[in-house]
């Protein structure tokens, strides 16, 4: 379909606010800019309690926010990783989102800011990342948490740490892990049709993903490990992989790789459900204020994450 109105006037606002592209910002001055406009377009809502831990990460500290939608003794958790192109982003920036699907989910919702690059290059996120999920099912009984409901998350960048967390879960043999949820998620390093159409004029662009990549990586030898390109997970292991769900957004140049993902999922033998929100753009999920069917996904999502749980609670009886 045609580009959405709302997305449509949104791109409008930005291309009027003529502010540089972050790739010709420093590091800093990105974070800022990217955390300002978080900030404006999303309203974060009520929610029963949050808390803040500090864990141990890869190299360094890491913090994790706790989002608990109600008093239960006991909730599955969907361990959350933020987008930014592993760059930018962090607790703040998707604090409304998390708010949001703990809340219509049911479930609690632990948000990782991981290390970012360029400070952290790669594989730092990722193991991050992973030492996070580890540590929250390493403590489900101090948290609150079913260990045998624990899912992972992602939009973005973060989308690409959640699945590659599941692999690499398979590979250490712990932790286990029910269902990955990722939203226009980075799945891989290769051209598509979708990376040449909207590439330009649609927020997320060329050069940004270029700048983003060059932050993250050490070199053109890292698009070759399946920890950075999830796309060339081995298909003897991907048939291993947890149940998923995916979505994208049409004008988005990340679409097609999330789509041809699904598929490689589906064609494994895993459980799939994938999702394209027409008229959407990249990062939509975080644009509540502005964007209707950004709430309508979040809605759609916590609906399918509500029901991979009780699925599992069914099995488990």
């Amino acid at each position: 379909m045609a580009l959405h109105p709302q997305a449509r006037a949104l791109l409008d606002i930005f291309a009027a606010n003529s502010a540089p592209p972050l790739e010709q910002l420093t590091v800093s001055e990105a974070r800022a800019a990217y955390a300002k406009m978080c900030s404006y377009l999303n309203n974060p809502q009520e929610i029963f309690q949050t808390e803040d831990r500090t864990i141990k990460g890869y190299k360094n500290d890491i913090s994790i926010r706790i989002y608990t939608p109600s008093e239960e003794e006991t909730l599955p958790a969907l361990i959350y990783f933020h987008g930014g192109g592993w760059v930018i982003g962090n607790l703040e920036t998707h604090d409304a989102l998390c708010r949001a699907l703990a809340i219509e989910s049911g479930c609690k919702v632990l948000s990782v800011d991981y290390s970012l690059a360029p400070e952290a290059k790669f594989p730092n996120a990722v193991e991050d990342a992973y030492l996070a999920v580890k540590w929250a099912a390493g403590n489900a009984g101090e948290l609150g948490i079913d260990k045998s409901a624990i899912a992972v998350a992602g939009d973005s960048a973060g989308g690409n740490l959640a699945t590659v967390v599941c692999y690499l879960a398979n590979q250490r043999k712990e932790p286990s892990i029910m269902y990955q949820m990722l939203f226009y998620p980075s799945t891989g390093y290769a051209r598509t049709p979708s990376f040449d159409k909207y590439g330009e004029g649609y927020h997320l662009t060329k050069s940004t993903m270029k700048w983003f990549q060059e932050q993250y990586l050490n070199s053109l030898e890292d698009t070759h490990s399946p920890l950075a390109a999830p796309m060339i997970i081995p298909d003897s292991e991907t048939g291993l992989m947890p149940p998923a769900y995916i979505m994208t957004a049409e004008y988005d140049p990340l679409c097609d790789g999330g789509e041809m993902y699904a598929k490689k999922l589906q064609k494994a033998g895993v459980e799939t459900m994938y999702v394209c929100y027409p008229g959407m753009i990249h990062g939509f999920l975080t644009m509540t204020e502005p964007l209707d069917d950004s709430k309508r996904a979040i809605k759609d999502a916590a609906r399918a994450l509500r029901k991979q749980f009780s699925k599992n609670e069914a099995s488990s009886l």
